[in-house]
C-alpha cells in the first residue's frame, strides 16, 4: 500500500512547471524538492591517447552510478546469498555498480562491539563466516554480471586486526613503537588523539608487503571476477604501491578503482575517483543554514577553468550519506531535514558520479549500527521511485556524464541571489535547472515572467 506521503508528493505535483521532455517520471519527487541539477565548467572534449588507464576511463563508468552494500545490514539475513536476492530489484531500480563493504573474516583479538567492524580484516583471501563462503562471493560476481551489474569490493590495505597472520609471521610488515612492538593505528594531528583500537598499521617500506598485498588483491580479481576496488584511507598508503597494484590488477582485467581520499595526484595513475567531501559539507551547511546558494555558485566557478583543483579527467564521487555518515554523523533527515530530496538531486547530478547508500531508497531514518546487526527496515520503499527517476536522468542525457565526457555549467541570473539557475547541455541536449535552496519560498524571473519556488523546491526544465 502506498503511504500517505507519497500520494501526497503526487498529489503535490500535479500543478509543477513543465519538466525536461521525455522525463515524465518526476511526478515521484516532491513540492519541496522536485528536482535540482548542476556541473562543473569542464572539458567536453574526447581523452588523449596518452593519458594513463585511471584518465581515459572503461566505457560503463562513463555514465554510470554507484550503490553502495552494507552486506551486514542490508537483508534481514546479512548474507551475500540474501544479497544475491535483492540483485534484480537494484538492477530495475538503475544501479550500475555496485560496492560491497568489506567481506573478509572480523579479527576476534581487540574486537569492537559483538560482531567486529567490517575494517578490522583478519584474513585477506577469505570470506567472513557471518556473509557465507568464497563461493557464495563468485556466484554474487557472476549474477550481478549477468544481469549487466559491475561489483567492487571494499579494500582495506592500510591495516589489519591484531590477529591476522602477517601480525606474527611477519612481524616487520607493521608499523612499531619505540619499543619494537605492535600498536593500534593512532592519529595525534588532529584537535583530540583518535585511536583505532582494533587494527594495527602495516609499513609499506617493505617490498614483501607490498607484494604480498597486490596478490591479495589480484585473487579476487581472478577467482571472483571483481571489476575493481574502492580503497579505505588511501592516502594513508603510498601513492606509488597504489599504482603498481592498478598497473598489475589492469594486466589481468581494466579495473574500476575508487579511493576514499580527495587526494589530486591519485588520479596521475591509481585511482579513477575520490570522494567528493567538499560538495557534501557544502550541501549540509546549505541544509542546515549555514550557506547558501552564492556559496554553491562559488563552488562551481571554483572547479572550472585553469585554476581548478582536480583534472578535467578526475571523477569525483558524489553522496549525501555513506556508511561512515550514517553511522557516525546523521541520517538524511538529521543532516539535511526538508532539505534532504533537493541534496539528493544535487549529488546526482553536479559533476562526478552519484552515490546510493543501502537503504536510503527506504527513507532509511536510523544510524545503523557499526558493530553489530541492525537491519534495514523494507517496509516501504517510497524513495525507490525517486532514486529510480534520479538514475535514469543521470543515464539518459550525455551532459550528466562523468569527468571529462560531461557538459559543463552556465550559472544563470534569475533575479534573485537565493534561487540557484544553471544551465548544463552538449550536443543540443540538456537540462536547465532552478533550486530554491532556502526554507521560505521565492520569487524569481523567467523567460519573461515572474514565478515562485516554494521552499526547496526546484525545477528542471529543458534547455
Amino acid at each position: 500500500m502506498e503511504s500517505r506521503r507519497t500520494l501526497s508528493r503526487r498529489a503535490a505535483l500535479q500543478a509543477a512547471l513543465p519538466l525536461l521532455t521525455g522525463f515524465t517520471g518526476l511526478t515521484a519527487f516532491t513540492a519541496q524538492a522536485q528536482t535540482s541539477l548542476g556541473h562543473i565548467a569542464m572539458s567536453v572534449s574526447s581523452p588523449a591517447t596518452t593519458l594513463s588507464a585511471s584518465q581515459v576511463h572503461l566505457p560503463w563508468t562513463q555514465q554510470a552510478s554507484i550503490y553502495e552494500v552494507n552486506v551486514r545490514q542490508h537483508t534481514p539475513e546479512g548474507t551475500l546469498k540474501a544479497l544475491a536476492l535483492d540483485l534484480p530489484r537494484l538492477k530495475q531500480m538503475g544501479v550500475d555498480i555496485l560496492w560491497l563493504m568489506p567481506l573478509q573474516p572480523i579479527g576476534k583479538k581487540e574486537r569492537k562491539g559483538g560482531l567486529g567492524s567490517y575494517y578490522s580484516i583478519r584474513d585477506y583471501t577469505a570470506v567472513n563466516p557471518e556473509f557465507g563462503t568464497l563461493d557464495d562471493a563468485r556466484m554474487l560476481v557472476k549474477q550481478a554480471h549477468a544481469l549487466g551489474l559491475k561489483v567492487i569490493l571494499d579494500w582495506v590495505a592500510n591495516h589489519t586486526a591484531w590477529d591476522h597472520p602477517w601480525a606474527s609471521a611477519h612481524k616487520d610488515w607493521y608499523k612499531l613503537d619505540a619499543r619494537g612492538e605492535l600498536f593500534p593505528v593512532t592519529f595525534t594531528e588532529g584537535p583530540e588523539p583518535e585511536y583505532w583500537t582494533d587494527v594495527i598499521a602495516l609499513n609499506y617500506d617493505k617490498p614483501e608487503l607490498r607484494r604480498a598485498m597486490i596478490a591479495a588483491m589480484k585473487f579476487w580479481v581472478r577467482e571472483i571476477g571483481l571489476d575493481g576496488f574502492r580503497c579505505d584511507v588511501a592516502s594513508l598508503v603510498p601513492t606509488d604501491f597504489w599504482e603498481r597494484a592498478r598497473a598489475e590488477l589492469d594486466a589481468l582485467k581494466p579495473m574500476f578503482m575508487l579511493a576514499e581520499s580527495d587526494k589530486v595526484d591519485l588520479h596521475a595513475k591509481a585511482f579513477d575517483m575520490t570522494y567528493g567531501w567538499d560538495l557534501a559539507h557544502l550541501m549540509r551547511d546549505i541544509a542546515q543554514g549555514k550557506a547558501d546558494a552564492e556559496a554553491l555558485r562559488a563552488w562551481v566557478r571554483q572547479q572550472a577553468g585553469p585554476q581548478a583543483p582536480y583534472p578535467a579527467h578526475a571523477y569525483r564521487m558524489r553522496f549525501t550519506n555513506n556508511h561512515d555518515f550514517n553511522s557516525w554523523h546523521g541520517t538524511d533527515r538529521e543532516l539535511y531535514g526538508p532539505a534532504f530530496e533537493a541534496m539528493a538531486v544535487l549529488s546526482f547530478t553536479l559533476p562526478g558520479m552519484p552515490l546510493v547508500y543501502s537503504g536510503q531508497e527506504a527513507a532509511l531514518d536510523k544510524r545503523l549500527a557499526f558493530f553489530e546487526k541492525d537491519p534495514i527496515d523494507w517496509k516501504t520503499r517510497e524513495l525507490q521511485g525517486f532514486y529510480s527517476e534520479l538514475l535514469a536522468l543521470k543515464k539518459r542525457l550525455p551532459a550528466l556524464a562523468n569527468g571529462q565526457y560531461g557538459a559543463s555549467v552556465e550559472l544563470l541570473d534569475v533575479a534573485n541571489p537565493q534561487v540557484f539557475a544553471f544551465r548544463r547541455q552538449t550536443q543540443g541536449q540538456g537540462v536547465t535547472v532552478l533550486a530554491n535552496l532556502t526554507p521560505a519560498a521565492q520569487r524569481y524571473r523567467w523567460q519573461g515572467q515572474e514565478l515562485e519556488l516554494a521552499a526547496w523546491q526546484s525545477r528542471l526544465l529543458s534547455p
